[in-house]
């Protein structure tokens, strides 16, 4: 059975400061992400096990617990993509996704402003996600989806675009429970040349 791996960061722990400090950057990516993939790739073993040898595993916990990790893996890994440095340049979005977001939102303030007021409003730990749906009219739309933990409430056939992660160790320690200005702040590392990237390979 294939391994997840833990990736790499595309760049160094504390290109993000000072709105994202390199002390959380470094646990974030280090303990927290490598916690998933470890998680993951554990329980894939324990599967692989109980086949070779045709013992009945508990599937419903083991399978809901493998869904919970490898979201976290995943949606991880997008969003170190989906930022960077904030005097690269990326932060300026243009191009064919911000076309997109002003037909699908009326103009880039209203989608931040509901992209921001999803990611204050989660309950508890969660991710605001930027989707394009592309079984959802003509020509597919983008949508906003509010997901609980790593795993809950997302739908099939969402290619994400955009994630922002507002579980607390994401940002407690530089902005103790102020998710808001965490929030606010982030918008100021998002990789834009990135998320058109991904829409551009949707």
């Amino acid at each position: 059975m294939e391994k997840y791996k833990l990736p790499d960061l595309p760049y160094a722990y504390d290109a993000l400061a000072p709105y994202m400090s390199q002390e959380v950057l470094k646990l974030h990516h280090d303990k927290h992400h490598a916690g998933y993939v470890s998680a993951a790739n554990a329980l894939l073993d324990k599967i692989d096990t109980a086949r070779k040898s045709g013992e009945v595993i508990d599937f419903k916990s083991a399978l809901k617990t493998l869904s919970f990790n490898v979201g976290g893996h995943i949606l991880h890994e997008t969003f170190w993509k989906v930022m960077a440095p904030a005097n690269t340049g990326n932060s300026r979005i243009k191009g064919e996704v911000l076309k997109a977001i002003e037909k699908e939102f009326g103009s880039f303030e209203r989608f931040k402003t509901e992209f921001t007021e999803t990611a204050k409003s989660v309950e508890g730990s969660g991710w605001a996600i930027l989707a394009f749906h592309k079984e959802h009219g003509e020509n597919g739309a983008l949508s906003i989806i509010q997901v609980e933990k790593h795993n809950v409430n997302f739908y099939p056939e969402q290619t994400i675009l955009l994630c922002l992660d507002v579980w607390e160790h994401a940002y407690y320690l530089d902005y103790k429970n102020d998710r808001a200005k965490f929030i606010e702040n982030w918008w100021n590392i998002v990789n834009w040349e990135e998320v058109e990237k991904r829409f551009a390979s949707k």
